[in-house]
């Protein structure tokens, strides 16, 4: 038995802003009462800004300024563009990057979850259609990157493409040839603790993407289990 983990290829895009976050946490840039955390609700606010008006919006000397704006840099949560005008060095104007929009409150899931909500009240025979059309779509995307490969290399593909899509996935390949796929996370759980339709919907796609397989599913995260998981077994 042997256990396959996604490649660092696949994962880099659905950790990279959890590593942000966490280097970000780290060097203190989300301490509530921080400067780095004060300096990047000023970026913020204004969008951009020299480090001379970052200094003086937060009181401090534009050398410490600098200091904190290297380190944001340096956990990738700010970057900056260069402003030439009078005579002499260019000046530096920064602004936030996209992994630092993760350190400001989102509320994604409640929204999506309200919508569904909503939908299942009103119309309750339209949720099955929506979890249909999103398999639809994904099944689609799925194809492209699937054709031309052998079972094994497909079972791997769809962990990547799962894994990108938030799900934090890994393979197990067991001793009779068969694979299992978990996902140690679930990308819509404030949907799926709703309706069952998404998760009816997720191994649909996995049995449609995977036609020559027998996929049943072994573990579930409503049913109490830390992850949810699908036992993969080729079929001549």
């Amino acid at each position: 038995m042997k256990l396959c983990q996604v490649p660092q290829s696949f994962r880099q895009c659905s950790l990279c802003k959890l590593r942000f976050v966490l280097e970000a946490e780290l060097s203190g840039a989300t301490g509530l009462q921080g400067t780095r955390r004060q300096l990047l609700e000023v970026l913020k606010r204004r969008g951009e800004a020299r480090a001379e008006e970052l200094a003086e919006a937060l009181d401090v000397t534009v050398s410490a300024a600098r200091q904190h704006l290297a380190a944001l840099q340096g956990a990738g949560l700010v970057s900056h563009r260069e402003v030439k005008g009078a005579p002499g060095r260019p000046k530096h104007v920064y602004f936030l990057t996209p992994a630092a929009e993760e350190l400001f409150p989102k509320a994604y899931d409640e929204f999506a979850a309200e919508l569904v909500e909503f939908v299942g009240d009103e119309a309750p025979e339209l949720l099955p259609r929506l979890f249909e059309l999103r398999r639809a779509s994904r099944l689609e995307r799925t194809r492209t990157r699937l054709e031309g490969k052998g079972f094994d290399a497909r079972v791997r593909e769809i962990a990547a493409i799962l894994d990108e899509d938030g799900y934090l996935t890994a393979v197990e390949e067991l001793d009779d040839g068969s694979f299992v796929l978990q996902e140690h996370n679930c990308a819509i759980l404030g949907v799926a603790q709703l309706t069952s339709a998404p998760c009816a919907a997720e191994i649909d796609f996995l049995r449609e993407a995977l036609p020559d397989a027998s996929i049943e599913r072994v573990a579930h995260m409503l049913g109490g289990q830390h992850r949810c998981a699908y036992r993969i077994v080729p079929v001549a």
